[in-house]
């Protein structure tokens, strides 16, 4: 799968926050578009745009104990355990592994596709053998051959702790299903049915020579690959689309119209899609719908299929969400289009896959684990993650107090990624609330930590903190503007928003004169930006003489 990770940018050696000041990391370095999604451009080429670091975003996944429970709840899964069972202690079957002809049916009613009594449809007897072919391939159940050379089918090995709801082992076979029907669902013919036998007519009929019947049928062979190659790339892009609107979705919002998913795969990022575009989705939406299928039989997402009746109404008709010139279709309407859920299965086996292809596919709350200096130093220098989100579940649970002085005891320090700390750490005593105030007290005078806490006093509504020294105040304005030259990846727009509240007096040469002065290693950045995107001429002026002064006097 081509999971895809944006480089970190910034300085991995960051370290203690004793270590010292290193070399700033400025918004020039970041270079990020956007939080997801993003590249850092530092020699890329268009060629190496592909292999450029996308991210990928945390999940939230349920326990492996529930997740067990939803795997063996999928009927496919469900059917492949209760054949393994029946096999016991042994059933015959044929050379190939497949069940013989007397126990077609009878496994079909075994598993409840077909009545008790009576006949049994082709179609069950058809569904039962699939469910076996699967429990073959899990290794569910074990072929051999006896000394009277009969070939038999017994239970693996698997199949007890499968059925006692072993975590780990009912996963691991859940996967490796997942895997084959991943792969059988990109399996395409390089000709329809009807072309394929136009063409082998031909040559007939044209009486082909052996040696070019060969080097036609190594023709087909290569357009099959090449077709096969096509429809796993898309299910691939597809998938992981989904794996990262469910991320960000809220609960209840993950189905995505089969149009919308077709329409974010087709259309450029940022472009409306154009009557041309249209019918580049529609096609992708015609490949995806039977792929898609096969998925949902194995519990990785859940599915509403294309209404195949559109095929036989007016021509041309649009997918949803993306038409040109039209309203969009009511909610009935569009679901005969294609709607598409992610299930938590789902968002776990791309997971798994994403790893074992080397790629870092996060879980929310991984960074919660340790200690406060290591959830600060793990947000900052994470590539891909919802820093809020690691926050809340770090501070849910503690005793706020001690929470709060852990907190701010790791935001202390001078190294690259400092200032981004002192700002995760305020955002933490917000969720803590007011629980946390004798912690912030403590830290008044603090020269690092004193100027924050106060506003964060102040904001909390009380009314005996004493305001800042003038040094505190100008170090806390560098300070909390670093962090968000950090935070925002040097994002102008945001930047200018920023900017625009500094408390730049009528007169910015005064007010600058003190701030170069400031004794803090991202003093002359600061002062750089602002003289790079200030609206006002004269206070850009003023930032950038600053800036100047303040690189000199290093």
């Amino acid at each position: 799968m081509a999971g895809r990770r944006r480089k970190n940018a910034g300085a991995s050696s960051a370290g203690a926050p004793d270590e010292g000041a290193v070399g700033a990391v400025l918004p020039a370095d970041l270079e990020l578009q956007d939080l997801y999604g993003a590249f850092a451009a530092h020699g890329l080429d268009d060629e190496d745009l592909d292999d450029a670091a996308v991210l990928v975003p945390p999940v939230r996944l349920p326990a492996e104990s529930e997740l067990a429970e939803q795997a063996k709840a999928v009927p496919m899964f469900g059917y492949a355990l209760k054949l393994a069972r029946w096999a016991a202690p042994h059933r015959a079957v044929d050379e190939f592994g497949d069940l013989t002809g007397p126990d077609r049916e009878p496994a079909a009613r075994l598993l409840g596709l077909a009545p008790e009594e009576g006949e049994v449809a082709e179609e069950d007897v058809v569904e039962a053998m699939r469910a076996w072919s699967l429990a073959c391939d899990l290794d569910l159940v074990e072929i051999g051959t006896t000394a009277a050379g009969e070939h038999v089918a017994i239970p693996g090995p698997d199949l007890e702790p499968a059925e006692e709801g072993d975590a780990e082992t009912v996963l691991e076979l859940w996967l490796t299903a997942a895997g084959i029907v991943r792969e059988l669902a990109v399996e395409a013919d390089s000709l329809p049915e009807e072309e394929a036998a136009e063409e082998a007519a031909e040559r007939a009929g044209a009486g082909a020579e052996p040696d070019e019947e060969d080097e036609e049928d190594e023709e087909r062979l290569a357009r099959v690959e090449e077709a096969r190659e096509e429809a796993a790339e898309l299910l691939d892009e597809a998938l992981q689309v989904l794996y990262e609107t469910t991320a960000f979705a809220d609960p209840g919002t993950e189905t995505v119209p089969l149009g919308v998913l077709a329409a974010l795969l087709v259309v450029p990022e940022g472009e409306e899609p154009s009557e041309e575009l249209l019918g580049d989705i529609t096609d992708v939406m015609v490949a995806l719908d039977p792929m898609l299928g096969d998925l949902a039989e194995l519990g990785l997402l859940e599915y509403r299929p294309i209404d195949p009746e559109l095929f036989d109404e007016e021509e041309g008709q649009e997918p949803v969400g993306v038409t040109v010139g039209e309203e969009p279709l009511d909610e009935e309407e569009s679901a005969r289009f294609g709607l598409v859920r992610l299930t938590p299965l789902g968002q776990y086996g791309i997971r798994q896959w994403l790893l074992e292809d080397g790629y870092d596919a996060p879980l929310v709350g991984e960074l919660a684990q340790g200690d406060a200096a290591e959830l600060l130093r793990g947000i900052c220098e994470a590539a891909n993650v919802l820093p809020d989100e690691e926050l809340q579940v770090w501070v849910t649970g503690r005793e706020p107090v001690a929470a709060a002085r852990e907190l701010l005891v790791a935001a202390r320090g001078n190294d690259a990624y400092a200032p981004m700390r002192r700002m995760l750490a305020q955002l933490a005593l917000g969720m803590i609330g007011r629980p946390a105030e004798p912690a912030a007290r403590e830290v008044l005078d603090d020269p690092e930590l004193g100027g924050a806490t106060r506003a964060w006093l102040v904001d909390l509504g009380a009314t005996d903190v004493p305001a800042p020294e003038r040094g505190m105040a100008l170090w806390t304005v560098v300070d909390t503007f670093a962090a968000q030259l950090l935070d925002t990846g040097g994002d102008a727009e945001l930047l200018r928003e920023l900017i625009a509240d500094l408390p730049v007096t009528g007169n910015p040469a005064s007010y600058f004169g003190e701030l170069w002065r400031v004794d803090h290693p991202y003093t002359a950045d600061v002062l750089e930006a602002v003289g790079e995107l200030h609206l006002d001429r004269t206070v850009a002026k003023e930032a950038r003489k600053a800036a100047f002064k303040a690189r000199s006097k290093g």
